[in-house]
């Protein structure tokens, strides 16, 4: 399959500023230290203190292409939440691009884990498609990006088709995602539970539940690897350090992806780590939003030379 997005980011990808030579990668510390601009509006979908979403809208008239943003943290609250993602909202909105950012809860919440997160993020994307019209959002022209843990709950999106209906998880109706970007993302549950395990500390059953009589297979509503093909074009975005997250992620899912028929993209940050990816401050981050902004439609816009850059 083409990649619809290769000569955009190509061009994008020419080299990073000469500052990028000299940069350390991304701290843990830096990441948390992130934040950015108030969201236009706050809104909930719950009744749970982590069950809402906050809008980012652009000035002026719309309709607006939409970034749905999904935070990681190891599925925990303890490495942060939706105030990280905030720098790249506001960063997107200066594109023109409206933000939906979502919190959720974690597996360490009430209700988090198997089946509440997921069932909150499709409550979220429900009340997006709520808030479009009023708020001239333009739903055709629609990415979910996600980090770390956030990147398997944006991958899982893209296949809720697939999805049972004997499943907690079945909805008949929704709002689909074709375009996905995982930055760092732990999205094959089935194949990486040791990553999983040694990256985050997490057991594979906080994040699938466990089997029945009526659900033997726990990845068969859970697992973005076991429910593709969907018609989706995944990017998965990686720093060349990320250790939470390594290269060999991204390429195996996207191998499995393009073997089952979808579309997938990897490109590899040279000199960062898993928190470059999601922080538009480091110079390693300039090849990201070319690919945002070919997800919604809006072509890439020019960006300080770049080095290095592999798109695979």
């Amino acid at each position: 399959m083409s990649n619809p997005l290769l000569p955009a980011i190509l061009a994008a990808s020419v080299g990073i500023a000469a500052g990028q030579a000299d940069a350390e990668p991304m701290k843990l510390a830096e990441y948390m230290a992130l934040s950015g601009p108030p969201p236009t509006i706050t809104v909930a979908y719950g009744k749970a203190p982590s069950q809402y979403a906050e809008l980012f809208r652009p000035a002026g008239a719309g309709p607006f292409p939409v970034a749905v943003l999904v935070h990681g943290g190891c599925w925990t609250r303890q490495y942060g939440g939706i105030k990280q993602l905030r720098s790249l909202a506001g960063a997107l909105v200066s594109e023109g691009i409206a933000v939906w950012n979502i919190e959720y809860r974690r597996v360490d919440e009430d209700g988090g884990g198997y089946p509440g997160t997921y069932q909150d993020i499709n409550a979220a994307l429900e009340l997006l498609g709520a808030h479009a019209a009023p708020q001239q959002l333009d739903l055709q022209r629609l990415v979910a990006i996600g980090h770390s843990a956030g990147g398997q709950l944006v991958q899982w999106l893209a296949g809720r088709a697939r999805i049972p209906a004997s499943s907690p998880l079945f909805q008949s109706r929704f709002l689909p995602v074709r375009q996905i970007i995982s930055l760092g993302g732990l999205a094959d549950l089935r194949r990486e539970e040791a990553l999983i395990k040694s990256s985050c500390e997490r057991d594979l059953v906080d994040l699938t539940g466990v089997p029945s009589a009526d659900r033997p297979d726990v990845f068969a509503d859970t697992n973005a690897a076991d429910l593709m093909p969907n018609g989706s074009h995944t990017t998965l975005i990686t720093g060349e350090f990320d250790t939470v997250s390594p290269p060999r992620v991204a390429h195996d899912y996207a191998a499995r992806a393009k073997a089952a028929g979808d579309g997938a993209t990897v490109i590899i940050l040279p000199g960062a780590s898993h928190y470059d990816e999601v922080a538009p401050a480091s110079p390693a981050f300039a090849p990201v939003m070319p690919a945002i902004r070919r997800a919604v439609g809006l072509g890439a816009a020019p960006v300080s030379p770049a080095h290095n850059t592999r798109v695979d």
